[in-house]
């Protein structure tokens, strides 16, 4: 299933509802972007691939010394065992997320969610307020990642701790299955700590970026 055809129309608008909420009374603007996968990780197939066939070999070596009559002593078959593993493993690693994050190390999944949230930042042009006062929260779901990046007019006044925090319950919310309603009060709180911090909407406040979810 893909990832825009997880949330319902239902789900878009209590998004986007929120977003205009929070907009509401401060000059800053929070654009939400989910992807499905920040990474491609092409090396855990070949991972995969080499410890299924890895298992294979030590499968027919421990059924020749413990059950020799289930053994195979043909070398072309036993080649063949282990090449037919090995391709398992790797199909199915490009396939289950489940398999493949076994074979990512976690600096990878780091590394690539950091990466792919920067460029999320620049495409999105959260940066393109008049006051630099965008807020990008970015969640990454095959790396089971979240991230809240500010603009330098607001990261300047307002302490990474309130981030982390944020994050935190969104990753809560997401392990109870409440994507949508973390999400939501993420959008909320954004709007109350620019609130908190003085960003009060102007007169000749405008709504520089739009209000829905991002699904890339």
């Amino acid at each position: 299933m893909s990832l825009r055809k997880r949330f319902s129309a239902e789900d878009l608008d209590r998004i986007k509802a929120a977003v205009a909420k929070a907009e509401g009374k401060i000059s800053g603007e929070i654009v939400p972007v989910f992807v499905e996968k920040s990474g491609f990780y092409s090396v855990a197939n070949y991972r995969a691939g080499v410890a299924a066939s890895a298992l294979m070999f030590l499968l027919i070596i421990l059924f020749d010394r413990y059950m020799p009559q289930y053994a195979v002593y043909d070398p072309l078959f036993v080649f063949l065992l282990i090449v037919a593993a090995g391709l398992i493993g790797g199909v199915a690693c490009n396939y289950v997320d489940a398999v493949k994050r076994m074979f990512v190390p976690q600096v990878d999944l780091d590394l690539a969610t950091r990466q792919r949230a920067e460029t999320a930042f620049l495409q999105e042009e959260v940066f393109n307020t008049r006051h630099r006062t965008g807020i990008m929260i970015f969640i990454s779901f095959f790396e089971r990642e979240v991230m809240v990046i500010a603009d330098r007019g607001i990261s300047k006044v307002v302490e990474q701790k309130e981030w982390d925090k944020m994050v935190q319950g969104i990753i809560q919310n997401i392990r109870m299955g409440k994507v949508v309603d973390g999400l939501e009060a993420a959008i909320l709180r954004c709007g109350e700590i620019l609130l908190e911090k003085g960003f009060l909407k102007t007169e000749d406040d405008v709504n520089e970026l739009k209000d829905d979810l991002r699904i890339e």
